[in-house]
């Protein structure tokens, strides 16, 4: 039955216009920065070949690339996810939804599972600039995967916060900025740990961006990845019980 709503929401999303056109504006936006880096690249190259351990091109190109994606993402992932469960609450059929044979977690699991399909192919499209370098070029693919791998798991995270805030939410317009403003907060969290010289380890900790960076850098840590797991797990068993809760109001 999980797999049975992810295909659903999978199918739902690519006969929405919506998801065509943010696919469409996001490729377009990213490949013009995606080539803006390779033009300064080709600027510089002459100079970066006599600086000993220089950048190249994964550091010039391939990160600002993923962390530009990441991002714009920031903005788009809630107009994706808002109408995951607000649509059905909105429309009236979340109550029949929630009196099939099929409980709370496959729901909201086939739901998650929907929306991640589609992040992961806007992911695979995004991959697919970096690579064509290979081409012509030659790239850090150790930094190549950990740039991937960091994306990956930056939109299973904001996924989450997307479906949460869905069901949540009596109107999609509301998921979508209550969505946005709780990413945007997490993304600047750690802007603060440093003001006035005082730091703080717990903002710092849990500042979705820096978990981001360390990744991107290629710095494979156990501690990164975990943290966004739990981060996803924790917004996904919010999203299971609020949708639980709505079964027992029924």
């Amino acid at each position: 039955m999980m797999m049975t709503i992810a295909q659903r929401e999978l199918k739902t999303l690519f006969l929405s216009p919506l998801a065509w056109s943010i696919l469409a504006v996001l490729q377009f936006i990213l490949a013009y920065l995606f080539l803006s880096q390779v033009e300064t690249f080709n600027a510089f190259q002459a100079r970066l070949a006599g600086i000993d351990n220089g950048p190249g091109l994964s550091d010039i190109v391939v990160t600002p690339l993923f962390g530009n994606a990441a991002i714009i993402l920031l903005l788009v992932t809630p107009l994706l996810t808002m109408r995951l469960v607000s649509e059905e609450r909105r429309n009236k059929t979340l109550s029949l939804l929630l009196s099939a044979p099929v409980n709370g977690g496959e729901i909201i699991a086939g739901k998650y599972l929907g929306i991640l399909g589609l992040l992961l192919m806007i992911v695979a499209l995004i991959c697919l600039m970096p690579l064509s370098l290979l081409l012509g070029g030659e790239l850090d693919l150790g930094k190549l995967f950990c740039n991937i791998l960091a994306l990956s798991l930056l939109l299973a995270s904001f996924a989450a916060v997307g479906l949460y805030m869905s069901c949540i939410a009596n109107h999609p317009t509301l998921a979508a900025v209550g969505s946005f403003g709780l990413l945007l907060l997490l993304w600047i969290l750690d802007w603060t740990a440093g003001v006035n010289g005082q730091s703080s380890e717990v903002f710092a900790y849990l500042s979705i961006l820096q978990h981001f960076q360390n990744l991107q850098s290629g710095l494979l840590a156990s501690s990164d990845v975990l943290y966004f797991i739990l981060f996803s797990a924790t917004f996904i068993t919010l999203s299971i019980r609020r949708l639980e809760y709505d079964r027992l109001q029924k």
